[in-house]
């Protein structure tokens, strides 16, 4: 129950460290969501976004801080 306790705390921290560099910040990832292979369809009654390229990008970083993570601890 340790081990869970520690990762709930420590994913409450990098929640909170990530919610303040958005309300910071937040007007300069403008291009967030809006990148080429981005597919948004907007009819008269209808907006369909999918942000494809913006989630394997944030995938990609994300997967490549928590090697480092794990590599450095």
């Amino acid at each position: 129950m340790e081990q869970t306790g520690r990762i709930l705390i420590i994913a409450g921290i990098l929640l909170i460290v990530a919610g303040i560099i958005v309300y910071f910040a937040g007007d300069k990832f403008g291009w967030l969501g809006h990148l080429p292979g981005d597919i948004r369809i907007v009819r008269e009654n209808v907006r369909f976004y999918f942000p494809i390229t913006t989630m394997i990008i944030v995938s990609v970083v994300l997967s490549v801080i928590l090697y480092l993570i794990r590599k450095l601890f």
